[in-house]
């Protein structure tokens, strides 16, 4: 398995929209995103800082790999060619 990258919140909403998820609202330093797919709704709160934890990015790819039936190492890869 590839290393985690360092990631921004930012960046990390970035790709999320890629993928196809919506932001729906923000409350503070976290945004709530959703995505409606074969399995049913999906939603996800990123924090919105200048560095996400390991442990927070390694759990959010994994939901996101999980839900929209994807690699979690495509997800990996992605912020390096955004």
């Amino acid at each position: 398995m590839s290393k985690l990258p360092v990631i921004s919140g930012d960046k990390l909403i970035k790709l999320l929209v890629n993928v196809g998820y919506e932001i729906i609202r923000q409350k503070g330093s976290h945004v709530r995103l959703r995505k409606i797919t074969e399995a049913g709704e999906h939603n996800i709160t990123v924090p919105k800082h200048s560095e996400i934890a390991k442990g927070t990015l390694n759990d959010i790819l994994s939901k996101i790999s999980i839900w929209n039936n994807m690699p979690k190492e495509q997800l990996i890869e992605m912020p390096k060619r955004m």
